[in-house]
């Protein structure tokens, strides 16, 4: 079964956040292709690229790269969708891949909910998936109900038996474990002019590095050139290790481009 979430309409929404990745970058901006709208493309023009005289794109974005856009324009008859990045402000960005993350999860839970049913991942957003979107929201929120609320959250849905007896059992794993936080400080500093995009980038490389399912990573400026890291995991070692690992990986990215960096441990507890 091939995973890739995904909601029921064919185009997203004016004003919309969305999470995409970018696959072609040029001079006058770049092509985004919309995961969870099958793959369609978007365009980001050079001006919603970020604020300000951007010099050279490529020191900004890069092919490959996750990012978060919200929609500005969609014609659904040419197949264009117009997107920004500069319009969407940082909380709204750790918003989205939080919520993301959670649609990748619930959706694993769907499709081994429908493999005890012997059914597709297709048949099972047609038959469940579609319905706990358009009721809650997302498909985490409503797996979420059903491990703390039991079978009468599928039940109001209208959902079969079988379907409600695989959800309940399965969505049981989304009762959540205790996490362990530990903190975390890295010295981050460079002399190049556009310094502060190059600490930015090794900072967001990091956490693309260790984003995985369980894990949560956040990282605060507390004042040049200083940044508190917090990584919440289910048990002590894996958050230490995590820490490590983005420390390792924001300054090794870093010193490549010219800049230094250190790392000083902190507390940490539950």
């Amino acid at each position: 079964m091939e995973r890739v979430v995904r909601r029921r309409n064919e185009f997203p929404s004016p004003e919309e956040l969305v999470i995409g990745t970018i696959t072609e970058v040029f001079p006058e901006g770049a092509f985004v292709r919309l995961e969870e709208y099958g793959g369609k493309v978007g365009l980001v023009h050079l001006s919603e690229v970020a604020s300000g005289w951007i010099k050279n794109i490529r020191e900004h974005i890069r092919e490959g790269q996750t990012v978060v856009c919200r929609v500005m324009r969609v014609d659904e008859k040419r197949g264009h969708v117009d997107l920004s990045m500069r319009r969407v402000k940082e909380s709204e960005k750790a918003w989205k891949r939080e919520q993301f993350r959670r649609e990748e999860r619930a959706e694993k839970l769907l499709a081994l909910a429908a493999k005890k049913l012997r059914k597709s991942l297709d048949e099972a957003y047609q038959e469940v998936g579609f319905k706990l979107q358009e009721k809650f929201g997302d498909m985490y929120t409503g797996l979420e109900r059903v491990a703390k609320e039991g079978a009468k959250v599928l039940e109001e849905l209208g959902l079969g038996k079988r379907w409600v007896n695989a959800l309940v059992q399965v969505s049981s794993s989304l009762v959540e474990a205790p996490l362990f936080k530990v903190v975390g400080y890295l010295e981050l500093s460079s002399t190049a002019p556009d310094g502060v995009e190059r600490i930015r980038r090794a900072m967001l490389k990091a956490k693309e590095e260790v984003s995985r399912d369980g894990v949560r990573v956040e990282i605060y400026y507390v004042g040049s050139p200083r940044y508190r890291v917090e990584v919440l995991a289910s048990s002590y070692k894996e958050a230490e290790a995590v820490l490590r690992r983005v420390a390792e990986v924001a300054i090794n990215s870093l010193r490549a481009e010219g800049g230094k960096g250190e790392f000083h441990a902190g507390k940490g507890g539950r």
